[in-house]
């Protein structure tokens, strides 16, 4: 059974979506609807279902701002509206269908037929991460990454150090490589093992295996790539304790 969310500024587009979804009850279920974008933000940042049924013309923000605010989009997208020019830019937002006001019954059976693919597709997705994830803790030489809906697996000795940049963070590796992560910098430190790894400073991580040289009277660190690190004053007892 689909679990769908309306979110409709007005109540009567609401209610009639509401009820042309009940003609297909066997396949599909609303557990809420919302007349409030916000109150249906912090809704679905809890508790997010299979589907959302979302409108574009909204006073307080429109369905694109709506899903920009979203923490976590693994759940189908369909925009409801009564304008034909969104198309375009609903597909680039990720969504799977774009039903047009008032909505034709076929084209909802159509788009719940699109749901239940999308859902499939969705939980073989799960079960790969799932068993890929399960391997790679059996592997103690390398750590997965779950960032922009990739999951990246990157080998610890490849690690030299990790950037911060606000809500970012640069991995670099050896050879020049790097990985830009749409995580910060503490989310980062958790995931890399505690006696490789030590944060030299408010905006960096470093490999204690790749650390070429320490320059004490300097107060910074030279890796193995070349690049000098800082290391913060309050964290230089605790940095020698590791060496």
């Amino acid at each position: 059974m689909i679990k769908a969310i309306i979110v409709d500024d007005e109540p009567k587009a609401a209610q009639s979506l509401t009820w042309e979804l009940s003609n297909f009850k066997e396949y599909i279920k609303v557990i809420k609807t919302f007349t409030i974008p916000e109150e249906a933000i912090t809704y679905l940042n809890n508790t997010p279902p299979d589907c959302l049924f979302l409108d574009i013309q909204m006073p307080t923000m429109d369905g694109f701002q709506f899903l920009d605010k979203l923490k976590n989009r693994d759940f189908a997208v369909v925009i409801t509206t009564a304008y034909n020019e969104y198309g375009i830019q609903a597909l680039k937002k990720g969504a799977i269908d774009y039903l047009l006001k008032p909505i034709d019954s076929d084209d909802l059976k159509e788009t719940i037929d699109r749901i239940k693919k999308y859902n499939a597709k969705l939980n073989n997705s799960a079960q790969i991460e799932q068993v890929l994830l399960r391997f790679n803790e059996l592997n103690n030489q390398r750590i997965s990454i779950n960032t922009d809906g990739k999951l990246i697996f990157i080998e610890i000795a490849d690690i030299l150090f990790v950037e911060s940049d606000g809500n970012y963070s640069t991995i670099f590796l050896k050879d020049n490589q790097k990985i830009v992560l749409t995580k910060k910098l503490k989310e980062v430190n958790a995931i890399l093992p505690e006696h490789v790894f030590f944060r030299i400073h408010n905006s960096y991580i470093v490999n204690l295996n790749k650390i070429k040289e320490y320059i004490k009277n300097e107060g910074y660190v030279v890796m193995q790539s070349n690049h000098k690190i800082p290391v913060a004053r309050q964290r230089k007892a605790d940095f020698l304790e590791k060496l």
